[in-house]
């Protein structure tokens, strides 16, 4: 019984295991992400221990930008087996990348946010506008002919 086997899950013990509803482990599974799903006699959706970790790397994925489709192949990728090794490492390395440039993106992001916050911080405990507004990195500057509206 998946009840008493530590080893095998019901649909709520792994949702409550992962911290994932029971809804979002569903909709996993009928997006092809959650491979070797069994059913007990019962017709009950019964997961290994191994699924804990492997929801948390889809949704780690999911997360950092990844398509479903991408995450489709990955989880066909390591249902074929050691064969598609190369193949895994590849789509990873690739996905890496792009979440890495995500970060230095957000990064410059939160730059102009904490200088805006600063220009703002300046106006209200001064009560006068700052001479100029602060100074943006020229890879987040876009060059306008419009006047810009006072902020």
């Amino acid at each position: 019984m998946a009840e008493r086997d530590p080893a095998r899950l019901l649909i709520g013990a792994l949702a409550e295991r992962t911290g994932r509803s029971i809804h979002t482990i569903r909709w996993y599974e009928a997006q092809g992400l959650i491979p070797g799903v069994a059913r007990d006699a019962a017709g009950r959706r019964v997961y290994t221990e191994q699924l804990v970790n492997w929801l948390e790397l889809m949704e780690r994925l999911r997360n950092t930008g990844m398509s479903v489709a991408q995450m489709r192949e990955y989880t066909a990728l390591v249902c074929e087996g050691r064969s598609t090794l190369k193949a895994r490492h590849a789509l990873l390395v690739a996905h890496r990348a792009q979440v890495t440039q995500m970060i230095a993106e957000w990064t410059r992001s939160v730059a102009l946010i904490d200088g805006k916050i600063d220009f703002y911080g300046e106006w209200v405990a001064t009560g006068t506008r700052p001479a100029r507004e602060p100074n943006r990195s020229q890879s987040t500057a876009k060059t306008s002919t419009r006047r810009k509206p006072e902020r």
